[in-house]
């Protein structure tokens, strides 16, 4: 069965319609999903009872379980068990802005970084867009307060999901639903180029980041995949195109690699690569997981690459770092549960 949490506001309204009802009551059923966060039908008392009996029978109302949470300063890591048995994450982390999420958006995932946990386990399915809604509103009813600011950037490729994904961000957005602003939603990707493209049309402000990681074709190539099918010269092409039309800025994400990607000359090559676009580089600290052998730079390391960076006019931000004492590396808690 289908979830209730899988319709945005547009679909809501034509089951309503389709069912020979007042299209407004799409707007009185998000408000008892997202702002009372009904837990049954049953609570419902301004939809006629005989459109709910076709709507239970049609759209489940479940949960999704929290399987395990790891707790840290400013920190929190929902390990999610769905219904057909599969393993997901989530992390919340608490900032003076606000409380911040990332989610997953695959059960695993088919991009093959070398330098992530997630695609250890090759991608078994897409998550719905209900199990990416359900992450948001179950880590909301765990901390007691709201969530101002989502990432998708947890498990999986998310324009390797794109309908689900983009469904997803309507449903978090709307007014009615968790009313968070489009400029608090961030989307991450690999660079898969066609939907990158096709994202330059998507009518909300939401941020877009482009896991990076290296400067030049030949180490990409080798940390991501993904780089022998869209090399970085198409790469930085579609980029220039995505900020001449949405007038948006664009976060390059770089985890820095012990003795892989973090000398002087990588800080210069990437300087060079992105000089004079409306960009800026979030550095980040490797979060060791023992099974990839990678290493975290070293943080005189982190700050001869940051300095590097800046001296060439770059914006550039080094990522707090969460969680050093929990599973805190993508798809780690995951990996720990299923013995991978």
């Amino acid at each position: 069965m289908d979830s209730i949490y899988d319709l945005d506001i547009e679909k809501m309204e034509e089951y309503f319609l389709s069912h020979n009802d007042k299209k407004f009551h799409a707007d009185q059923l998000f408000s008892w999903l997202y702002d009372k966060r009904i837990e049954s039908y049953g609570e419902i008392s301004n939809i006629r009872k005989e459109t709910l009996n076709i709507i239970q029978k049609e759209y489940s109302i479940n949960r999704l379980k929290i399987e395990k949470v790891e707790r840290d300063t400013d920190v929190n890591k929902y390990l999610f068990k769905l219904q057909d048995g599969e393993y997901i994450e989530a992390v919340l982390m608490r900032h003076d802005y606000g409380n911040s999420i990332c989610i997953s958006s695959q059960v695993g995932c088919n991009m093959g970084c070398r330098f992530c946990e997630s695609g250890r386990r090759k991608k078994v399915r897409n998550l719905n867009t209900s199990e990416m809604v359900l992450q948001i509103l179950q880590v909301e009813q765990d901390i007691k307060t709201r969530i101002s600011h989502v990432v998708v950037m947890g498990i999986g490729e998310p324009f390797d999901n794109y309908f689900n994904v983009m469904t997803f961000i309507k449903i978090i957005n709307h007014p009615k639903g968790l009313q968070i602003g489009s400029r608090h939603i961030t989307v991450s990707t690999c660079g898969i180029l066609p939907k990158i493209e096709e994202f330059m049309n998507f009518p909300y402000q939401v941020n877009l980041a482009i896991s990076l990681h290296a400067p030049t074709d030949q180490l990409r190539t080798h940390l991501m995949p993904i780089n022998k099918v869209y090399p970085l010269s198409d790469l930085i092409s579609v980029l220039k195109k995505y900020i001449e039309k949405t007038n948006r800025r664009i976060t390059f994400e770089y985890i820095l690699l012990d003795g892989i990607n973090d000398q002087e000359f990588h800080a210069k090559k990437l300087s060079e690569l992105i000089k004079g676009m409306n960009a800026y580089v979030n550095l980040i600290p490797y979060n060791n997981t023992g099974n990839l052998g990678f290493n975290r730079s070293k943080t005189i390391q982190i700050m001869k690459f940051y300095d590097i960076l800046k001296k060439n006019k770059i914006n550039v931000t080094i990522r707090r770092e969460f969680g050093s004492k929990i599973s805190a590396a993508c798809g780690q808690l995951r990996s720990k549960e299923e013995n991978l």
